[in-house]
């Protein structure tokens, strides 16, 4: 396969998307609004979902083009709350307001206001489409939605919108902040790929052609100009729309995240399954990416220089763990009922007995040399990385979202074992490299040297 596809355009991307048929994509788009909703869905009534915020940003003009048409549309549904988040009583409570009438949802809003909308239209048997207000994420144009459920948050099965229009101007001037979370989220696909290619070379988790192409052709010039998406230049936000836009694309495709996730979101799953809060609010979905994306950068660097062709195949099966001590580990790192029922199920999917890692090993020693070339050619240094995401205006720091480094070393050994899709994460483990990794990276001459001891437990 090429790891170096050529670019998909738009179209060709809706031609493989599953429920998306429509982009509407520029400057001043915001009033082809009740045109797109009509070429979707006829002569329905139209029901705006937004809050406070977003009805200011967007909403009040889409109603008045709307009204300026003649189209039907009904009073907007408003959350209220300054505080809101993609919880699950509120899809409850707009899900029950859709029951009353016909409308069709517009939401106007970004990752809440979409998550919300996405869901509770699925469950009141009816499409939706969206009117995006921040390059902030991928989410806008992806199946499933991210919804706080009994305590955690979870990934709900739903179709994703018949439409999108994203207005560039609306998108500039978004709230400090919400551009460089999507474009934090949007570099972590680098790292996504890397992990997709080494699963694939194992034998793991075949590549989807299509889906790669949709994400990984466009991806390095989507996130060439980060200093232009934190200075609101309109093309450098254009791109980052657009590649947003095309990984919600890819994984309708491949109705797998697959396509645009791999180790560093399972990072952001972890402290949100944990429920992290800095400063009386959970980070951005992005900014949390984004550290995990300099989290398994780094862990890249490592393994990169390594001769993996001279493992000590053997010795890693003499190292391994029985399923039994495995769950034992499990047990001792995670304290919270819910996140080790997860890690529980997570890490007995993906446990290997001896024999089948020797085999895997073996295979990897064998085709290291041409992998790593393969992963090189994927992958942009830490320190490159870590240049773009300052130049953004994203955290670079773990700190700078809550996070000691004492807890982001803890969280590699962690986020490991909550998913059982594989990674480089999954690569450090069964090589027994992960510790000599983290400690090269821990230590004083590493990236995030730490000067006390640190804990596994959190």
């Amino acid at each position: 396969m090429s790891e170096s596809p050529q670019r998909i355009s738009i179209t060709e991307a809706l031609s493989a998307a599953q429920d998306t048929r429509c982009l509407e994509l520029g400057s001043g788009v915001l009033n082809r609004t009740p045109e797109v909703f009509q070429q979707l869905f006829g002569d329905k009534p139209a029901l705006l979902v937004a809050d406070t915020n977003t009805l200011a940003a967007a909403g009040q003009a889409v109603q008045e083009a709307f009204r300026r048409t003649g189209r039907a549309c009904r009073e907007p549904f408003i959350f209220t709350d300054p505080k809101l988040y993609a919880e699950h009583k509120l899809v409850t409570e707009l899900e029950e307001a859709l029951k009353g009438h016909d409308a069709i949802p517009v939401a106007v809003g970004s990752g809440t206001i979409n998550d919300l909308t996405k869901l509770a239209s699925h469950r009141a048997g009816r499409p939706y489409m969206v009117v995006a207000t921040a390059a902030s994420m991928d989410g806008y144009t992806a199946y499933g939605a991210s919804i706080t459920y009994q305590g955690s948050k979870q990934t709900f099965s739903c179709p994703a919108p018949a439409g999108v229009v994203a207005d560039l101007e609306v998108i500039c001037a978004a709230p400090e902040g919400m551009n460089a979370s999507g474009y934090a989220d949007l570099l972590a696909k680098v790292p996504a790929g890397a992990d997709w290619l080494l699963a694939d070379a194992l034998g793991l988790d075949t590549i989807d052609q299509t889906a790669w192409a949709i994400v990984q052709g466009g991806l390095r010039a989507a996130v060439a100009d980060p200093a232009g998406v934190r200075d609101r230049n309109v093309e450098a936000v254009r791109q980052l729309t657009e590649g947003l836009m095309l990984g919600g694309f890819a994984m309708q495709s491949a109705r797998s995240s697959r396509v645009a996730s791999g180790a560093e979101h399972q990072f952001s799953h972890l402290w949100d399954m944990q429920h992290h809060v800095y400063k009386g609010r959970a980070p951005s979905h992005g900014f949390k990416v984004g550290i995990g994306t300099l989290a398994v950068a780094g862990l890249y660097d490592d393994l990169l220089s390594r001769k993996l062709e001279d493992l000590d195949v053997a010795d890693c099966c003499a190292q391994w763990p029985s399923e039994g001590e495995c769950e034992r580990a499990v047990r001792a790192l995670f304290r919270q009922e819910d996140v080790l029922a997860v890690a529980l199920k997570e890490s007995r999917a993906k446990w290997v007995d001896a024999a089948a890692l020797g085999g895997q090993l073996e295979t990897l020693r064998r085709i290291w040399p041409d992998l790593k070339g393969r992963l090189r050619e994927q992958l942009i240094p830490r320190s490159e990385l870590k240049a773009m995401l300052l130049a953004v205006g994203a955290p670079v720091e773990p700190q700078q979202i809550g996070i000691s480094r004492a807890r982001l070393r803890a969280s590699y050994e962690q986020a490991y074992y909550l998913r059982r899709r594989f990674t480089a994460l999954d690569l450090a483990t069964r090589c027994g490299l992960l510790e000599p990794a983290l400690d090269a990276m821990f230590g004083p001459d590493g990236p995030w040297p730490m000067g006390r001891p640190w804990s596994r437990k959190i």
